[in-house]
């Protein structure tokens, strides 16, 4: 069991597995990365859909995570239209 109080489940689906997969090994580095004792992060994808699992101890922790993941997801999804030319 969890010593973390909070969660959210973050899901990002995208047009093809092959996107997916790439946008989960471009922010898979970071897991364990993110310094802090308050919030946890687990990282799966399924087919099309990324999933990023935030745990941690108090609200604000559980913000910060959510903020620190969509903004890494996000920049992963720049950098693919970016080189596939999007």
């Amino acid at each position: 069991m969890s010593s973390f109080s909070h969660a959210t489940s973050l899901e990002f689906e995208y047009d093809s597995d092959a996107i997916a997969k790439i946008v989960e090994r471009s922010v898979a580095q970071e897991i364990g990365e993110i310094a802090g004792d308050r919030s946890s992060t687990t990282l799966s994808r399924t087919g099309d859909t990324v999933t990023v699992e935030v745990e941690a101890a108090d609200l604000v922790a559980l913000r910060a995570g959510i903020n620190t993941w969509i903004r890494l997801v996000e920049v992963a999804e720049k950098i693919h239209d970016l080189g596939s030319g999007y």
